[in-house]
């Protein structure tokens, strides 16, 4: 899974660094949703503003959590 989404969203967003453990430094507003919407329409999950933390967003293992996290409420 975490494979696929680095895939993803490097397609997604070419110019962030998906390997920083500072991912959230990286990103503003457009890149933040842009990840959010990607990963939802992925894997058919609810992914809001509410998820949009720099703890979810710190890095790639932490966007493959929340990710897991949601599959599993499902």
């Amino acid at each position: 899974m975490k494979e696929r989404i680095r895939q993803l969203l490097e397609d997604a967003l070419p110019l962030v660094d998906f390997d920083s453990d500072f991912l959230f430094r990286e990103l503003d507003s457009l890149g933040v949703t842009t990840i959010l919407m990607t990963l939802s329409e992925e894997y058919h999950i609810k992914l809001d503003a509410k998820d949009a933390t720099p703890k979810n967003l710190k890095s790639l293992d932490s966007l493959v959590a929340l990710v897991e996290s949601k599959l599993a409420k499902n």
